[in-house]
């Protein structure tokens, strides 16, 4: 049995209601907002001063919170206001309920040729405003690709992005940064790049796992990977079609000078077709003073109250794990996924489940022991695991949960569930994990299931 409370008491900020936490990050949580005047639903990205501060992560957060104020388009998510608290600043931005595109490819596989081109056309929609506003988001990838509920797409997390400001006198860009596997052959060379070009590269990987279901360029050897994008080695899927695979071996050009460019792929024949360009208001947004926005959210004088609504307790709700799986599908009861194999090669996971004949207390303890070993501080509360890795690693420390349901007098179910770090390093540790779990894992045609799926590689 597994019993779920609410809390009696909400975080209000400024005229937002928080909720439920969205993500998390080395610098920053993203969690639920509701607006109390309009009641609509937003993304509040909560950032810390004093890590910013510690970090010197300041020049980026102004940078990324100028960046999107300037950009104003459909297929980028809309950032409304900044606050900022004595010890935090609030990033208030559109919130859409479709989730991540990588989703998509997770569970069901590759898309269909027609589908892929269209969220490739809003691609590079997106890119090509963004490229005219002087901005060059250099972390381009599905999990940064959000989706609303009409499907359309929503470029994401412009951390990593360079303003026209920042180009050199030579009209190149010198920070390496990026995910390895959507990074160009020219910023891997670390002699200068142009962030357009290098942005058309990472669509390209992009449109190629659309339309595979897998990576381009996929090495668990980093320089195994390098070199596989350094000579634009990789090979055509049987189902790709003439016209498609023309496109991307253009943009997946290893030589910059060459590469085919947004305005050459906006004229492409396979690219046009059913293409609508996007029809919106363009606002007066001016960048002005890059660090403004992010100075007046500082100000001692500009600063946002917090505080917590108190509210009567509200009755404590107990579920099964059948119900509470039936409560999270908007469709039913549907168990069909629950025990599914993994299919998909070359992804990773950020949730996970399997089931055990085990009792709880035992399952518990060897994952306990299974993950000590591997450098993890374990934390226990009734049929709940807190597991945070001791050393940081791409994306700070590895921290997941672990949780338990009695699905059946004699078989448990066990979620497994990335709550902070890099979801590439939450991938290696559970390989290392199952492994020392295979004999409490019931194998009987039952083991793996991935709600929010294989991604991917590389958060």
């Amino acid at each position: 049995m597994a019993t779920r409370t609410s809390s009696n008491s909400r975080m209000r900020v400024g005229k937002y209601e928080l909720g439920r936490t969205l993500g998390k990050g080395t610098f920053a949580k993203v969690k639920y907002g509701r607006n109390l005047e309009t009641e609509e639903g937003v993304a509040i990205k909560i950032i810390d001063k004093n890590r910013v501060l510690k970090h010197k992560m300041i020049a980026q957060i102004k940078r990324e919170i100028s960046t999107m104020k300037l950009i104003q388009h459909p297929n980028v998510i809309r950032m409304y206001e900044v606050m900022a608290s004595k010890t935090k600043v609030y990033i208030v931005l559109e919130f859409v309920t479709g989730g991540e595109l990588f989703d998509k490819i997770a569970t069901r596989g590759k898309l269909k040729e027609d589908r892929a081109r269209k969220y490739f056309q809003q691609l590079i929609n997106a890119v090509d405003y963004c490229h005219s506003k002087g901005v060059y988001h250099r972390d381009l990838k599905p999990e940064n690709l959000l989706l609303d509920a009409k499907r359309v797409l929503k470029v994401s997390d412009f951390g990593l992005s360079a303003l026209h400001q920042q180009v050199c006198e030579d009209g190149l860009l010198y920070t390496t940064c990026g995910t390895p596997n959507y990074v160009a052959p020219e910023v891997l060379k670390n002699k200068g790049y142009h962030g357009t070009k290098a942005d058309v590269w990472s669509c390209g990987v992009i449109l190629f796992v659309l339309m595979a279901g897998y990576l381009p360029f996929d090495d668990s050897n980093l320089m195994g990977l390098y070199t596989q994008i350094f000579r634009a080695n990789f090979r055509f899927p049987s189902w790709f079609s003439p016209s498609a695979r023309i496109l991307i071996k253009r943009i997946l050009d290893p030589n910059p000078s060459t590469r085919m460019t947004i305005v050459e792929i906006l004229e492409n024949e396979w690219f046009k077709k059913g293409y609508k360009p996007p029809r919106f208001e363009q606002a007066d947004a001016t960048l002005g003073d890059p660090g403004s926005v992010y100075n007046e959210s500082w100000d001692s004088q500009n600063l946002v109250m917090e505080w917590k609504e108190e509210r009567p307790a509200p009755p404590i709700i107990t579920m099964n794990a059948f119900e509470l799986i039936l409560a999270s599908q908007p469709q039913g009861l549907d168990l069909g996924c629950l025990f599914e194999k993994q299919t998909l090669q070359g992804f990773v996971k950020r949730e996970t489940r399997f089931t055990s004949k085990c009792p709880a207390t035992e399952i518990i303890s060897k994952i306990e022991r299974a993950a000590k070993p591997l450098g993890f501080d374990v934390k226990k509360s009734n049929n709940k695991m807190k597991l945070l890795g001791e050393k940081a690693v791409r994306k700070g420390h590895l921290a997941f949960t672990a949780e338990i349901f009695q699905v059946a007098p004699s078989v448990c179910m066990v979620e497994l569930r990335k709550s902070g770090g890099d979801t590439l390093e939450f991938h290696k540790f559970y390989n290392r994990l199952s492994a020392r779990l295979k004999d409490i894992v019931w194998t009987e045609g039952h083991e793996v299931e991935e709600r929010n799926g294989p991604v991917p590689s590389g958060r």
